[in-house]
């Protein structure tokens, strides 16, 4: 993974089971929804970009953990 974005490797390695679920996880994926929702006002060509169900799914569980 040389040369790949430090929070799209972490989302990676805890999509892949290599490391927890933990707070960097969340905070490396409310940089990619955030990068994302940029590109998304920059050009509608970004208009149906989305996460993957996988990483929507890590998203709302964390979201969960955050809230308790």
């Amino acid at each position: 993974m040389a040369g790949m974005d430090p929070h799209c490797q972490v989302v990676s390695q805890s999509l892949a089971g290599e490391r927890p679920m933990d707070e960097q996880t969340g905070l490396s994926m409310a940089v990619l929804a955030d990068r994302l929702e940029r590109l998304k006002q920059s050009s509608n060509l970004f208009a149906g970009v989305m996460f993957s169900p996988y990483v929507q799914k890590m998203q709302r569980r964390a979201e969960a953990v955050a809230v308790n």
